[in-house]
């Protein structure tokens, strides 16, 4: 199974992006779910059709789901739930708070893992396309075996033999058998920490960025890039979406061409060497299967969207005595004077009239730069502590 997740700064078009080419997959024959994990749903408007909680089937070879939370709750994690309800309630915390309690952090995002989890299990679908939340949202979601099984296991005070021992006292208490509700938790966080590794998959698993021509989207864009490879996800491609033609708009829009310009050659310098895919401004709203049809078109000619369109890492980190290495690859470096400093959570780069931003992650604002070298094609620049850390 081929999962594709689209993802972004919030309105720039994924929804969009993701249906159509979800409609591309289906209309070349591979069997495939378009799911939305953002909670604010738009994607049963812009395929203008109704969409449950559970796959509703669209046309032929493909099906539409919107996520809803309770649904998936229900479904998913229903014993683990009463396992800490009757933990709570044991400790003698009120029903109402223990009930906003048993609600784990990250529970909605971990419904989504647990739908693609079980369709990658039972091979029901050839490709699974992501309408994902914005950014932020995603990063958690992709982080979020790591980050719940942490909280479980300093939130919950029982270990299973613990759980075991004072069994019978919080069944007599609560009336809820906590081993089942423990195993059941186990079984859980064996399944999210399973398709985290599909997801890692770059076999499996494509991300592709979804942005628009404009400075503030394409910073955040940048900056998801940088944590999606921290992170060892498989970015393969950049949408740039609502591209407005040049000649469009002369007078009024003038200045704003002349900076859709400058980002774009931004968007393409920053990226390399990804596959840039523009989708020209369609004048108005996109809904419907003939609108999504084009918007396909412009993204994948007469490509099938299921191939990897790349795989090689443009950025990693290596933990070093001092601090990590950052490894960058820059091959426009080869024979070229430049500079190169740190500004906060940035490197940038500095060749003859141009500069390129290059994000790091946050916690590289307590890091100082120290030496760097440059072996085509990889530029190598060590980040340091601070000596007063």
């Amino acid at each position: 199974m081929r999962i594709l997740l689209f993802t972004g700064k919030g309105g720039v078009g994924k929804t969009t992006v993701a249906a159509a080419t979800a409609l591309r997959c289906a209309r070349l024959g591979h069997r495939t779910l378009v799911l939305s994990t953002d909670p604010a749903h738009s994607l049963s408007d812009c395929l203008d059709r109704e969409l449950g909680p559970e796959p509703t089937e669209l046309e032929k070879n493909l099906w539409g789901q919107e996520l809803d939370v309770y649904y998936s709750m229900k479904k998913h994690w229903g014993n683990m739930r009463q396992l800490m309800l009757a933990l709570f309630r044991f400790q003698g915390v009120k029903d109402v708070m223990a009930e906003e309690l048993s609600a784990l952090p990250g529970m909605e995002e971990a419904s989504a893992f647990l739908w693609i989890e079980e369709y990658h299990h039972e091979e029901r679908f050839d490709v699974v396309v992501i309408d994902s939340a914005p950014t932020g949202e995603t990063l958690t979601l992709l982080t979020l075996p790591q980050v719940t099984s942490w909280w479980v296991t300093k939130a919950l005070p029982f270990q299973k033999l613990a759980i075991k021992g004072v069994g019978s006292a919080v069944r007599r208490t609560t009336g809820v058998p906590l081993d089942k509700g423990y195993e059941e938790l186990t079984r859980l966080f064996g399944k999210l920490e399973s398709i985290q590794k599909v997801f890692a998959d770059p076999g499996v698993t494509s991300i592709r960025l979804v942005a628009n021509p404009e400075r503030m989207v394409v910073q955040e864009a940048k900056r998801a890039y940088t944590y999606l490879q921290l992170y060892g996800y498989n970015v393969d491609a950049v949408v740039v979406n609502r591209v407005l033609p040049a000649g469009a708009g002369e007078g009024f829009f003038s200045r704003y061409l002349e900076r859709q310009a400058e980002h774009l050659e931004d968007i393409h310098e920053s990226f390399t060497p990804l596959p840039i895919m523009e989708v020209p401004h369609q004048g108005g709203e996109v809904f419907g299967m003939d609108l999504l049809d084009g918007i396909a078109d412009a993204m994948y000619a007469q490509d099938d969207p299921t191939i990897v369109y790349h795989e090689e890492s443009p950025i990693s980190f290596e933990e070093t005595e001092t601090g990590f290495n950052a490894r960058l690859r820059l091959p426009f470096l080869e024979g070229a004077e430049y500079n190169v400093h740190k500004f906060g959570d940035q490197l940038v780069l500095d060749l003859g009239n141009r500069r390129k931003h290059v994000f790091l992650p946050r916690f590289a604002h307590f890091l100082e730069m120290g030496e760097h070298h440059y072996k085509s094609p990889w530029l190598t620049v060590a980040l340091v502590r601070k000596k007063d850390a």
